[in-house]
């Protein structure tokens, strides 16, 4: 089983920069005892957003995305609300 660590964001911020300054994935993998993945990651976030944290790292298409998929459950919700109002009602004028 892999292990899951933390990393700050102060240190990703340094590896992103060590990227930009020309140290190769491999070179800080090494160095730092990280994964090329990992720094892979961080300088692409670094580059796109400025920010290691995901929600910043999600485009506008996707946020609009989940926007919209949770207002589509809302309405549904208050659809369903609305159609037993409508039975219980019709039942009370029989």
């Amino acid at each position: 089983m892999g292990r899951h660590l933390t990393y700050t964001e102060e240190f990703k911020l340094q590896i992103a920069r060590l990227r930009e300054s020309g140290k190769s994935y491999g070179e800080l993998s090494r160095e730092y005892g990280i994964t090329k993945s990992s720094a892979s990651n961080w300088y692409n976030q670094y580059k796109g957003s400025g920010s290691f944290k995901s929600a910043d790292n999600v485009s506008a298409e996707a946020k609009e995305l989940k926007r919209l998929q949770k207002e589509i459950k809302q309405l549904r919700m208050e659809n369903d609300i609305l159609k037993q109002a409508a039975l219980i009602l019709g039942r009370k004028g029989e």
